[in-house]
């Protein structure tokens, strides 16, 4: 917690070190609920992790609160989840979504490079981005997003908010040594898992209620000694270790050991973690849908 409390953050093109006023909502129970009664803007928020292939789960979730008349008003995504965020962002459907991004397998949206500072270019998939996303800007989305990516240069987390979009995506999604890093005004950024890969508490100010879908638990496992392997692995244990405050920053906390059973890049896996997503949302946040059905009874007869 301690590593946690000293990392600096950068938001909107400002720098923070210490303790940022968002942070306090997961420490401090009061602090959490004066400021939710008094300072939020959305009524839900949802953030979505990093997770490679898992993000597919992410769809299920949204799939789920589509289903139940529960719309997120603010979204914050890291890596996987700033690809899924940026295309429902957009306005596409959730199956527009799953076609959209299982459609072409890891083979087909990258280049082996071995230069540049990663084994892989992104270069086509970066194009996908370019041509699919609706929106240019991701400041004219309808719907807010926030994307975490790690800043390089500064040694940080940066909180983007504004600027070119596909750019942004790409570089949320750019893993250290396996992708080339991509630049942004001058700046070098790759994956924002490094630094939070759980983005639950960059939103916590702004929303009453939010449900967070954490792709990164760790199961006990014996690993296979391959490049792969040891990288997925590798990265599994680094989330972990920074997604402490934001779990508990969450008032509805997603997480299911399922997603585990799947590879960094097995595509072909798409359809069955959107199902458990779907499943975990139905199970979790029935709460939830049990009070917007009330409150819809209750819009109907007033």
């Amino acid at each position: 917690m301690d590593a946690y409390l000293a990392t600096p953050v950068t938001l909107r093109g400002a720098s923070y070190s210490g303790t940022p006023p968002f942070y306090l909502s997961a420490l401090s129970p009061l602090h959490s609920s004066l400021t939710t009664h008094t300072m939020s803007k959305y009524k839900i928020g949802l953030a979505l992790s990093g997770g490679s292939i898992k993000g597919f789960a992410h769809l299920g979730v949204l799939k789920w609160l589509e289903e139940n008349n529960l719309h997120p008003e603010i979204l914050a995504g890291t890596s996987a989840g700033a690809l899924v965020g940026a295309f429902y962002a957009c306005g596409y459907s959730i199956d527009e979504v799953l076609e959209l991004l299982s459609s072409n397998g890891f083979l087909k949206m990258t280049t082996l490079t071995m230069r540049g500072g990663g084994l892989f270019s992104a270069t086509n998939f970066h194009r996908h981005l370019k041509r699919n996303l609706r929106y240019k800007k991701l400041e004219d989305l309808p719907l807010p997003l926030r994307i975490v990516a790690t800043d390089l240069d500064r040694g940080e987390q940066h909180v983007f908010t504004e600027g070119r979009l596909a750019d942004i995506v790409l570089a949320s999604c750019s893993i250290p040594i396996l992708f080339t890093p991509v630049v942004i005004d001058g700046e070098t950024y790759v994956d924002g898992g490094l630094f939070r890969n759980f983005p639950a508490t960059i939103i916590r100010e702004d929303c009453e209620t939010l449900i967070g879908m954490n792709l990164g638990p760790v199961s006990e496992e014996k690993v296979q000694h391959s490049m792969t392997s040891i990288a997925n692995r590798a990265w599994e244990l680094v989330f972990r270790q920074n997604t402490v405050p934001d779990r508990e920053a969450c008032d509805y906390l997603l997480e299911t050991m399922e997603v585990t059973k799947y590879s960094m890049f097995e595509v072909s896996a798409a359809s069955a973690l959107v199902t458990i997503g779907y499943e975990l949302a139905s199970k979790e946040l029935a709460p939830l849908a049990t009070g917007s059905t009330t409150q819809g009874e209750a819009n109907e007869i007033g």
